[in-house]
Order: C-alpha cells, then structure tokens, then sequence
C-alpha cells in the first residue's frame, strides 16, 4: 500500500471528524429544539472524544497500548521498546498503578505514543472496564502480553479488548524461559481456551511476537587476560527486535490508515452515544411527536377522496415525521436520507407496514367507489374511511417508532459520514494487511 494512500484516508478522516465536529458542537442543529443545559452536559464528554480525533489526526499522533495481566513484563517490555528504563519495574505486583503514556518517538510520517496500563486482572469490575474502554478508544494498535501457560481469564481479556475493533498483536514475553514455544504452539494453544462455538481465532499465527524484554540473568563465564577466568551471573541484551520491526512494518505499509480509521471509529462510537443520550432526554418529546403526525396522517388519508393522494400523503407524512425527529433529535437528515431510511423501514419490518398500506390502498379505493356510486351513502364512506384512518395511523406511530431506533446511530449518513468512510478506507486496503483481516 502506498504512502500516497496513506495521506489520502487521513485526509478524508479528517474531513469526516471535522464535519461531525461541526456539526455536534453547533447549537443550531437542533432547529426549534435548543438544547437544554441538561442534553449540553451530557454530550459534553463526546464532543471532547470528537475534538480528540482530530486532533489525533492533525498531530499524526499514532498510539500503541500495551494490556495484559499481572506481572507480564508491560513495562520492561515499553522499556525494551525505547532503548532505556524510563517505567518502574519489579518482582511486586501492581508496579503499574495506572496507566501511563510516553514518547517513543517523533517519526517522519508519524509521532508515537506508548501507553502502559495496570494488569487487568488487578483492577476489579467498573474501574477495569472504564479504564480499558478509556486506553482502547485512544490506542491506534494493542500489544496484548502475556507469558507462560495461557489462561482463560487471558482469553477472555484479549476478546473484550477485540470487541473495540481495534488491531491487536499478541506479544509472548519471556521466550527465554520456554525455548521449546514457538507462534504455532502459542496459537494452538490460545485456540483451545476458546469456548465451544467459537469458531474465529482471536489472531493469525503472523500477528503472535516472541520476545524477551528482561531476560533471566546466566551464568557466564568470563575470561581475562591477567587473571584467571571467573562466573557472574549476566542479563543478556532484551530481544525484541522481532517486535520493534512488526511494529515499524505495519506502521511504514498502513500506520496513516490505522491512524484514520481508529479516529473514525472513535468518531462513529462519539456519534452514537451523542445520538442514544439526546434519544434519552426527548423520548417524551419525541413520542409526542409522532403520536401528533399518526393523528395527522390518519385525518388526511380519511378525509381525501382520491386514493392516488391518499398514498402520497401518507408517504409525504412519514417523510416529515422522519426529518422532525431528526431535528429534534440533532441529528443530520437530508430528504434523500429521510427517504432511504423510510424504505429500510418499510421493507425491514417484515412486510407488516406493507400490508398496512396495501389494506389502506383498498380501502380508499373502496372509500371513492362508494362514495362515485352512490355520493348519499355515507355509511360506507365513513366506514371505510375510518378503517383506512386506523391503518394510516397505525403505520405512522410503527414508523416514528422505528426511527428511533435507527436514528440512534448517529449521523453515519453521506458520503462524509465515519462509517461510509471506514467502508471505503476498509475496501482500499489489501487484503493481507493487519487493518483488513481484523477489522474487514
């Protein structure tokens, strides 16, 4: 993949962060329904989630996290990395008090930022999780460590982590002291922890490193030329060139696209939270809404006599019911997605709303041949009439209520919207790259 590429989709992430930017941070989105100071505070920690993808893109800051759990070897591992001992570490569990970011270096296609984390195993219940969502959202790449046998609470850690789509590298510390392991053993083994049913590998045997950050000191035999030869116990040198060049690989071949994808998925993630709160806050207002245009809609249809008018109309009254929530709820809606989204609508709930307009057809043909035939006969006028008022209102509450629903995830629409730019950076991509096969 070409580093022309590369600049192509941070720039098209940029584009995709900015418009959402502006448009989440603008108080005139929602129309006639300003938001209240209770809906502004809390959105307030996704728009700062927003400003921090892009500036993420606008630095070229891309981020490495490394998790694992307890007494791993994270630190010595980062220490390794960087070529000099800039984290604590020792033989107590818990060195790692929190997590803790530092410059690797300042490249010239990108900056990068290591993060070391506590063990997971040592911080319990809400705290791990917010942390871990919290570093996960930030991190670009994942170095998951481990070392020795492999647990299942180690499985269950790294398929937490997988669950936030980000590309992640399995590291194997302390080879060193298992000389007889190598990446196929480890995946094999990794596999067999997997519960029954649980048929996609959580990593490619390519993406598992062996290294050793802090090799176990030898015994080794020193020989001088004036004295006699002697034994001191010495630390090899860490091997984890294996692991600083898959690094270096993946950033030169997809390290922009990484960055551009991580800070559109951080965007989308923003986008639907903003979406599901505002959601929160005006359900009554909205469920009001809708029970307002299904009252509209059915007296329309009941009361027009031209069955042709009858079907425009309840289509013109869904159309304004899907842009009224969309204002409502701050959320951009265009005509044209009004109208995709009505027919996802439609012909997603299972054929049901088009038995509803179907019975609604019939009856106002049946309201306007009634009423042809025989213009006194108002009982059949009004009985039909009043069976396709029912339909009609019917079909408008069951669409504003599926709106809702589908309006919940956020502003991914157009062609700047985070996931149909993710969809095209994904497409892009070779195959055999680490962004394609984990998150394609």
């Amino acid at each position: 993949m070409t580093s022309s590429l590369g600049h192509l989709h941070l720039q098209q992430a940029r584009a995709s962060v900015q418009q959402a930017l502006n448009w989440f941070a603008s108080a005139r989105r929602h129309w006639n329904y300003p938001p209240e100071p209770t809906l502004q505070a809390a959105v307030r920690p996704q728009l700062q989630s927003l400003k921090a993808a892009l500036a993420k893109i606008e630095q070229k800051l891309f981020t490495i996290a490394v998790f694992g759990l307890v007494s791993q070897g994270k630190s010595a591992l980062i220490n390794a990395l960087v070529g000099e001992k800039r984290l604590a570490t020792g033989p107590l569990h818990g060195v790692t008090a929190w997590p803790q970011s530092l410059r690797w270096g300042q490249g010239e296609k990108l900056a990068l930022d290591l993060i070391d984390t506590p063990g997971l195993d040592e911080i319990d219940g809400q705290r791990r999780e917010d942390m871990a969502q919290q570093v996960a959202r930030q991190a670009d790449l994942i170095l998951f460590v481990v070392s020795g046998d492999l647990t299942q609470r180690e499985w269950r850690a790294i398929r937490e982590l997988r669950d936030y789509g980000k590309p992640m590298l399995l590291v194997f510390n302390k080879i060193d002291l298992y000389p007889d392991l190598d990446r196929e053993t480890i995946y094999q083994k990794l596999q067999a922890l997997a519960p029954p049913g649980e048929n996609r590998p959580l990593f490619d045997p390519e993406d598992i490193i062996c290294v050793a950050a802090d090799p176990q000191p030898q015994l080794t035999r020193l020989e001088y030329p004036d004295r006699p030869p002697e034994e001191q116990w010495l630390a090899p040198p860490p091997l984890i060139e294996p692991l600083r060049e898959k690094i270096l690989a993946i950033l030169n071949r997809e390290g922009l696209s990484l960055l551009a994808l991580n800070a559109l998925i951080q965007t989308r993630q923003a986008e639907a939270e903003i979406a599901q709160k505002t959601l929160e806050l005006r359900e009554e207002q909205a469920d009001a809404l809708i029970w307002k245009y299904a009252q509209y809609k059915a007296l329309a249809v009941a009361v027009n006599p031209v069955p042709f008018l009858d079907v425009v109309g309840a289509l013109t009254a869904d159309l304004f019911l899907i842009r009224s929530l969309a204002r409502l709820y701050g959320l951009p809606m265009t005509s044209f997605e009004a109208g995709r989204l009505w027919r996802k609508i439609l012909f997603g709930a299972g054929g049901v709303l088009l038995a509803e307009w179907f019975g609604s057809l019939v009856w106002g043909l049946d309201k306007t041949a009634g009423w042809l035939e025989s213009p006194g006969n108002l009982s059949r006028y009004l009985g039909s009439a009043f069976l396709q008022a029912g339909a009609a209102g019917y079909s408008g509450y069951a669409v504003g209520q599926a709106a809702k629903v589908y309006l919940q995830q956020g502003a991914s629409w157009g062609p700047l919207g985070a996931s149909a730019v993710i969809a095209g950076i994904l497409q892009e991509m070779e195959r055999d790259t680490l962004t394609a096969r984990l998150l394609g």
